[in-house]
């Protein structure tokens, strides 16, 4: 059995109301976080761990401390900024432009006592250039669009300048928040660290313009990068906050791990241009991360089949595969809450349970118990007059409960926002891709060419990825489905990836999926 990593010594109990979510998958995969945020605050402590000359190196085990960057100036700039288009467009002269803004945000300003934006004006040849440079920045956002609070909205990593952390900013008064900087990114770094290709992965990254071992004061990077450098004030760089608790990740090795490592460098590897890698980086995480969630669970519950996808690639009516990729989504998305419920249930069967009903105290002795595995304060919910047995379904109502909120939402919500599932044209939610998913599996799957059925394989292999009529063998055998439904169901596929420049057909019984952007060394 799999050794699960203790519970670590800095987490207080005090600090905690429960410790069964992160005692399987670690703290924390969170919902609200999305996966463009989980890699930007992986890309975060990358950073800082570069810096510091230690990237993808974790010399003790669940004990990452970093410095990030608040960069107050430049996300007041963007995103806190109405008045920049209106100065812009009115018939002043460019002195007094830079005057009325400087005058406007001045009043607006959040999380700076005493702000001082003068600098800008020394930097720009006019008003009307800074301006477009802010709108440049604004429209190439990430996630932009979204109704976030300012200090939730992020730059596009162009470089180690685009970086920083999410805050909560009230008036002068900053403070750090884990909202959508949930600590999924640090549990996706720890990954990383522990796949053994932390190396080549850094130096890929270096090689991008985004990560530099040579952050200093004097470094200017990315033409990209040194806009958003342009927008600082030279104080930005000098005032990193060191992060609080390090995060847990209850695992030293997964293969897993390799797994997630291996596509990240095969995209890497792919002569994409410029930063046309990250977006593919994004949805390969979160597929990974999805199935982290999933086989963890599986583990938990003592299951040793893998993890399954049954994929719909999307018919003009109702198909049968359709119905199994409902199914499926759904079987999948219980699972978490499951291994919830079997690992409180589990403790009834431990001899220390079977002290507990022994002893002359049992509910005592039970909360006791309860408290140190499950840092569950049942001293502070029961009167001590419960039996042991209520004092179990009493923790397993509040583990599930809390479970529901967060992490129970995640296999959902990372599978729509990566497009590996869909409600289109149904009242039930599957696993349908989209061409963005998988234009990102060609280029994470695809050497150069592959033959379209060892390419089915292939994804069956790597993710559990059922299509074909080959893949859906059980299910065939079983009589849940016959095999023209997944044979239709692939040649659906064959033409979705003909149609977005993916797939070459030579001849009736010979069909290529090919990677454009495949290098000659992966």
């Amino acid at each position: 059995m799999l050794e699960i990593l203790p519970r670590p010594q800095y987490i207080e109990q005090s600090q905690l109301n429960m410790w069964v979510d992160e005692s399987i998958w670690g703290h924390r995969l969170y919902d609200e976080q999305t996966p463009w945020l989980c890699i930007l605050e992986m890309l975060c402590i990358t950073q800082s761990e570069a810096s510091n000359g230690r990237a993808f190196v974790e010399s003790k085990l669940n004990d990452l401390r970093y410095e990030i960057y608040p960069r107050l100036y430049l996300r007041n700039i963007l995103f806190n900024n109405p008045h920049i288009e209106a100065v812009a467009t009115e018939g002043l002269d460019d002195n007094e432009r830079w005057q009325t803004w400087i005058n406007a945000i001045a009043n607006n300003v959040g999380g700076l006592a005493s702000p001082d934006f003068s600098y800008l004006k020394s930097r720009f040849e006019s008003f009307k250039d800074f301006a477009e440079i802010v709108k440049f920045l604004q429209s190439s956002a990430i996630e932009g669009d979204s109704n976030k609070r300012w200090s939730s909205k992020f730059v596009f990593p162009y470089g180690p300048d685009c970086l920083y952390e999410d805050l909560r900013v009230t008036g002068e008064k900053v403070t750090n928040d884990r909202r959508f900087f949930g600590r999924t990114g640090e549990l996706l770094y720890l990954m990383l660290c522990r796949s053994g290709r932390g190396e080549e992965i850094l130096s890929r990254l270096e090689s991008t313009g985004i990560i530099t071992q040579n952050y200093s004061v004097e470094y200017r990077g990315s033409k990209w990068n040194q806009l958003v450098l342009a927008l600082q004030s030279p104080s930005e760089r000098s005032v990193p906050r060191t992060s609080g608790s390090p995060p847990y990740l209850p695992y030293e090795k997964l293969l897993e791990y390799g797994k997630l490592a291996d596509d990240w460098l095969s995209i890497l590897r792919c002569d994409l241009p410029d930063y046309d890698s990250l977006p593919h980086i994004v949805t390969i995480t979160g597929l990974h991360l999805i199935i982290y969630l999933l086989s963890r669970a599986k583990a938990t519950l003592g299951e040793a089949t893998p993890t399954q996808f049954v994929l719909e690639i999307v018919a003009p009516k109702k198909t049968t595969v359709r119905e199994l990729a409902s199914d499926e989504f759904q079987k999948n998305n219980n699972l978490p809450q499951r291994a919830v419920e079997y690992t409180v249930r589990s403790i009834a069967d431990s001899p220390e349970w079977q002290a507990c009903l022994d002893s002359y105290t049992p509910g005592e002795d039970a909360i006791d118990l309860l408290e140190e595995r499950f840092a569950w304060s049942a001293k502070e919910e029961s009167d001590g007059s419960g039996s042991p047995e209520d004092l179990l379904n009493s923790l397993r109502e509040r583990a599930v409960k809390r479970h529901q909120q967060h992490l129970g939402k995640f296999h959902g919500t990372w599978s729509r926002e990566i497009g590996l599932s869909s409600s289109r044209g149904s009242r039930r939610t599957r696993y349908a891709p989209t061409d963005s998913l998988l234009r990102t599996l060609v280029f994470a799957s695809v050497p150069t060419r592959m033959e379209f059925q060892e390419f089915l394989s292939q994804l069956h292999q790597k993710y559990g990825f059922v299509i074909g009529d080959r893949q859906a063998t059980d299910l065939i055998n079983s009589g849940d489905a016959d095999r023209e439904d997944f044979v239709a169901n692939a040649e659906r596929l064959e033409r979705r990836l003909a149609s977005i420049g993916l797939l070459k057909r030579l001849s009736d019984a010979c069909a290529y999926v090919q990677n454009p952007f495949a290098s000659e060394v992966r």
